[in-house]
């Protein structure tokens, strides 16, 4: 896809969250890889007002080398890329009910929310929550670093969802998936649940294995 196909189809989705209430005033964004480099959601932008060519542009290096300076959360979404060579796109939202589960203190640590749907383990599998840091805390991109290895999702404690994609697509279906199923998770707490079980969850995921 060319450049200007990914800015258009960044803005479009990003207007899409913001419309639907997935992510606020100036919360929220994503990132596509392209060659030489990665495309960003400007810093101090709404996801509904992007303008597709003012979208950040970065080299290979992660310097910001075109548009307007790239969201100050760049780094969240270079520590995922860096791990995660397949990765084709990274969605970071503010959403709703995911920060809300963020903030629950009963919550696995190694895998924040149980296999409700089929769907979440398949777009999303396990999802391992990261300490709270302050926004802009280098030390919140070491610690994303050392989970994205192995977790192509994660939660960020008091602040929200941070998922790759292998493509642009990909990245926005897995973090709308997660919003729904905390979402699903809060809604049942206190109640008797019937959760997929191991067997159902190793069958999915042999059927359906990452592709990022």
């Amino acid at each position: 896809m060319s450049e200007t196909l990914n800015r258009d189809r960044i803005a479009i989705l990003g207007r899409s969250l913001f419309a639907r209430g997935l992510t606020f005033g100036s919360t929220g964004n994503i990132s596509v890889r392209i060659d030489g480099g990665w495309l960003m959601t400007p810093t101090g932008t709404s996801m509904g007002e992007i303008d597709p060519e003012r979208i950040a542009k970065l080299d290979d290096n992660g310097d910001w080398v075109g548009g307007d300076r790239p969201t100050k959360e760049s780094f969240l979404h270079l520590a995922m890329y860096q791990q995660r060579p397949k990765a084709g796109a990274v969605v970071h939202l503010h959403s709703t009910y995911s920060v809300a589960v963020s903030c629950l203190e009963d919550v696995d640590h190694d895998n924040v929310l149980p296999p409700i749907t089929a769907y979440y383990v398949m777009r999303i599998g396990r999802l391992p929550l990261v300490p709270y840091f302050p926004p802009g805390d280098a030390d919140l991109a070491k610690a994303v670093g050392e989970i994205a290895g192995s977790h192509h999702a994660v939660l960020l404690a008091n602040h929200g969802p941070v998922v790759a994609g292998a493509t642009l697509n990909d990245a926005v279906y897995a973090i709308e998936e997660l919003e729904e199923t905390a979402r699903l998770f809060l809604l049942l707490r206190g109640a008797d649940t019937r959760l997929l079980s191991a067997a159902q969850v190793r069958g999915l995921q042999q059927r359906f294995p990452p592709r990022v």
